[in-house]
């Protein structure tokens, strides 16, 4: 587990000084975000008792993705390495057991720590993650391709705003779980085979078009 941690704190924080070199310094308002991709995730999930809704669970999913960047980046503090922080992380997940909170509850009382603590709690993020029905390898290969996503738009215009988000009428990422479904998650080129899957398919959809 540490060591996909690892990977993981490494990729985003290049994500990150991708946006903002000096993006540690900057002390960005990470809490914010994760309260508000939680309404986002309660959006795709349902709350509405008064109208008929149907779950979008591959959407929920990666809400819990996003919320995992913005979580991991918000552990960037205090001066902590990438190893430091990844240590905390497993010291305080490994052998965590679910207390089976709902996917709302579980969206809530997440939305609720960052809200009063303005810090992120990755016990309450392993909660949530239980609760919309993911494992740690699910939310490892879950998050590189989103991750690999994010930087597939820098490179194609997302900043400047020329990226074209929804490909033949469905949003990129809707294309990524599809593309990742196909590929081999425990290939050592995985992150490389999800970028030249996006590439393929969004220069037939979008640049081609």
């Amino acid at each position: 587990m540490k060591q996909a941690l690892v990977n993981m704190l490494t990729m985003q924080h290049r994500m990150n000084a991708r946006v903002h070199e000096n993006w540690v310094e900057q002390d960005f308002e990470w809490y914010r975000a994760t309260w508000i991709e939680c309404g986002e995730l309660i959006e795709h999930y349902g709350y509405k008792w008064w109208k008929k809704q149907d779950a979008d669970i591959e959407q929920v999913r990666l809400e819990v993705i996003d919320i995992w960047h913005f979580g991991m980046s918000a552990l960037f503090r205090d001066g902590k390495s990438i190893e430091q922080i990844a240590t905390e992380i497993a010291d305080e997940v490994t052998g965590y057991e679910a207390v089976g909170l709902g996917v709302r509850e579980a969206t809530e009382a997440l939305a609720l720590h960052s809200l009063q603590t303005k810090r992120f709690s990755p016990t309450c993020f392993w909660e949530l993650m239980f609760a919309v029905g993911l494992d740690f390898d699910s939310l490892y290969s879950a998050y590189v391709g989103k991750n690999v996503l994010n930087f597939f738009r820098q490179d194609n215009g997302y900043k400047a705003g020329s990226y074209v988000k929804n490909w033949a009428g469905r949003e990129d990422n809707e294309h990524l779980v599809e593309l990742v479904a196909l590929l081999d998650k425990t290939a050592d080129d995985f992150a490389d085979q999800v970028y030249r899957a996006l590439e393929d398919r969004y220069r037939e959809l979008v640049a081609g078009a």
